[in-house]
Formats: C-alpha cells, structure tokens, sequence
C-alpha cells in the first residue's frame, strides 16, 4: 500500500525560503507506471489549488502564482518529491499536500490510483 508523507513546512518569514519533502513508501511508479507528482495547497477559507507538478518524463507545470519562484523536482530512487519555496511571500501561507497520480498499465488492464499525504502546514510572516 502506498503512503505519502510531507515533511519541511514550518514559519518563515517573507524573502525566506523553504523545501518541502514528499517521501512515497510502496514504490507508486513501478517500471510498468507512470503519471505525476503534484503538490496541492489549501489555505483557510479557500479552495484547494494544484501549485506545481511534474511527470514521470520529468516535465513540471507550474501555477502563475509561483512560477519563478518554485521548483518540483523528484529523486525517482528514493521515491521522494521536492518543492523549494524561495522568495515566499504572505499570499503562500497553507497547508501543503503531496499527491501521486499514478496509471498502472498490464496487459490485462489499465487504472489509475490516486495518493495523497495528510499536509503540512507552511506559514509565511511578515
């Protein structure tokens, strides 16, 4: 069974920088699986979002509201995801959570299994 857990969210202050770590166990991308890691973000009274993620090819996709300020990047031996924060600011305060899409394909069938971590919070100060 696969389980995400995030970790590296904390207090910073706005301009500082922080990297949150995603470690998968159960091995989610196996050779005959692909799909995405994604890092979601859901701040009080709002909608959760998709911030970034990045595919098993290694493509990443950002939202404009970090683009140039973010990165996702994945160390597929470990089965870990990575999103550095830098130049945070206020409007980045949320509960971050790490997601794994992945499509599983055998000759008898093809599904798609979704993963999720329980959060971590991340608070920007001023």
């Amino acid at each position: 069974q696969v389980q995400l857990v995030e970790s590296g969210g904390g207090l910073v202050q706005a301009g500082k920088s922080l990297r949150l770590v995603c470690t998968a166990s159960g091995t989610p991308f196996r050779p005959n699986a692909e799909g995405w890691y994604r890092w979601y973000r859901q701040a009080p009274g709002k909608q959760r979002e998709l911030v970034a993620g990045i595919s098993t090819a290694g493509i990443p996709n950002y939202d404009d509201s970090v683009k140039g300020r973010f990165t996702i990047s994945t160390d597929n031996a470990k089965n870990t995801v990575y999103l550095q924060m830098n130049h945070l600011k206020l409007e980045d305060t949320a509960v971050y959570y790490c997601n794994a899409e992945v499509i599983v394909h055998t000759i008898e069938r093809t599904v798609r299994r979704d993963y999720w971590g329980q959060g971590t919070q991340v608070t920007v100060s001023s």
